[in-house]
């Protein structure tokens, strides 16, 4: 069953927060306190439960080692995905720096840049490749998702590029809305619309 996309989100954010609680003695939560913890119903955490086959311990609540096994088997692949970052400057060194901290299926394995003093260089270890190597890298990493952290007047060629490559994934962070086949699954994250957002409902709280 293909799960939905704000499903997935949540399951995402559980596994995260029951990483925390993994060495405990007695690993068990309940789904009420899951639910406080990231500020969600206790009704939808049960329903997201219930979906990928976990309806807990009345008595003790979810085992927290099983359901962060089964969250894993749920939205992992079977095999590390693998990430190429476009893009090594300071998002694009952050946004790596994140990743490469982070327990996660995912993981990077190149960065593109046409800086000629970044290309060469390692950043948390990976290697920078001139952008021009971008189809050759893919292919031979065999990268699956790729990010775009550049400047927005660079988004669209960059876009075209890792689409030629073979991506499968792309997460845009710049502000320029692309318009790619539906083959490609696309998350865009636009930091100044998401904080204007923010700006708006406190100002209006």
């Amino acid at each position: 069953m293909k799960l939905p996309k704000r499903t997935i989100q949540r399951l995402s954010r559980y596994r995260r927060l029951l990483y925390k609680y993994r060495y405990m003695s007695e690993p068990y939560i309940y789904s009420h306190d899951l639910a406080r913890l990231l500020y969600l119903n206790p009704v939808q955490v049960r329903r997201d439960l219930m979906l990928i086959g976990s309806s807990g311990n009345h008595r003790k609540g979810y085992n927290v080692n099983e359901l962060n096994d089964l969250i894993g088997e749920t939205i992992d692949s079977l095999e590390v995905q693998k990430v190429g970052i476009v893009g090594a400057g300071r998002l694009g060194q952050a946004i790596l720096n994140y990743l490469t901290e982070e327990e996660t299926n995912l993981k990077v394995v190149a960065v593109f840049d046409i800086d000629s003093q970044k290309i060469g260089s390692k950043f948390c270890e990976i290697e920078c490749h001139d952008i021009s190597k971008v189809s050759q890298i893919v292919l031979e990493q065999n990268i699956s998702i790729g990010i775009i952290a550049v400047p927005s007047e660079f988004a669209t060629s960059i876009a075209d590029i890792l689409l030629n490559s073979g991506v499968e994934g792309i997460l845009n962070f710049t502000n320029v809305h692309l318009d790619l086949p539906k083959s490609i699954y696309l998350k865009e994250f636009d930091i100044i619309t998401t904080l204007e957002e923010m700006a708006y409902f406190v100002k209006n709280k």
